[in-house]
């Protein structure tokens, strides 16, 4: 009988062209190799993922969105993510699905790196009470539901007062999220593996309201002010969602822990850089 080589779950993105059928493959093939194997259902709020604990790896099936809710998942309980992409951008979902079998060997074997990703800690306060708390890869944004959009937020950096803002929201976002929400808005691209956190307005009534990187320790505070023309929602790495009320105090940490995902090559995400930004470094630039 052969020795059990570790327990690999597979989370699969069913929206995702081929994702079943590929999934079946993976699910087959590893238990040729002697691999025990299980499935933990994907949705757009994390339901039970206690399959996941004790597992030696997480195989995400799916594209970007699908490996934020992996590592949402898989953070607490230390498990390391292979993410292939199935999806079209692909900043963080890098495996190709026809090269799955070469990644996860690498990876079993320690010869694929893993990067320990900042996440962030995000809790909403109302009348000095906790009411929600989430847990963030990319980011979290506090931004207006209605037509009109603009809300008005006051912004403090670990108690100091920052500033008022009009504008249709505020991002913050870790160095993952850095190359998302936060750059559309104008925000600069991290290094994945910073310890730090980007706070980028989105269209801001005030032209001088300029995007800033803050290091990872410090803890960012938003304040809904009264008065406001449109409710105001926040949103975790566009899959979590919550409606703020006036005087709600949204609050931006570091998380305990990291999301781990096998990465490339060091230099990977300067090549993915250049070819999903179409950077062509030339002339035409």
């Amino acid at each position: 009988m052969k020795k059990n080589r570790g327990h690999a779950s597979i989370l699969v993105n069913s929206q995702k062209e081929d994702a079943e059928r590929l999934s079946r493959e993976i699910d087959a093939r590893l238990r040729e190799a002697s691999w025990t194997t299980g499935f933990v259902p994907f949705g757009q709020e994390c339901g039970d993922v206690s399959p996941i604990e004790g597992s030696t790896i997480l195989i995400s099936l799916g594209g970007d969105g699908t490996v934020l809710y992996a590592a949402r998942a898989a953070a607490p309980f230390g498990v390391p993510i292979l993410p292939i992409n199935l999806g079209t951008l692909g900043f963080i979902a890098w495996v190709k699905r026809d090269e799955w079998r070469l990644r996860f060997d690498e990876a079993v074997s320690g010869s694929l790196a893993v990067s320990e990703r900042f996440m962030l800690d995000v809790t909403v306060e109302r009348e000095g009470r906790p009411v929600a708390a989430f847990s963030a890869l990319n980011d979290g944004v506090v931004s207006g539901s209605g037509p009109a959009k603009i809300v008005s937020l006051s912004v403090s950096v670990n108690g100091t007062a920052l500033g008022r803002y009009r504008s249709d929201g505020l991002i913050v976002s870790t160095p993952t999220g850095s190359t998302a929400y936060s750059l559309a808005a104008g925000g600069p691209v991290l290094d994945p593996d910073m310890d730090a956190m980007v706070f980028t307005p989105i269209c801001p009534f005030t032209l001088s309201n300029r995007p800033l990187v803050f290091p990872g320790g410090e803890s960012l505070e938003l304040f809904v002010e009264p008065g406001q023309r449109e409710r105001t929602m926040l949103t975790v790495d566009g899959q979590d969602f919550f409606d703020l009320a006036e005087g709600d105090r949204v609050t931006f940490r570091r998380s305990a822990f990291r999301a781990r995902l096998f990465r490339c090559e060091r230099n990977g995400f300067f090549q993915v850089l250049r070819a999903k930004l179409n950077w062509s470094g030339g002339l035409d630039a």
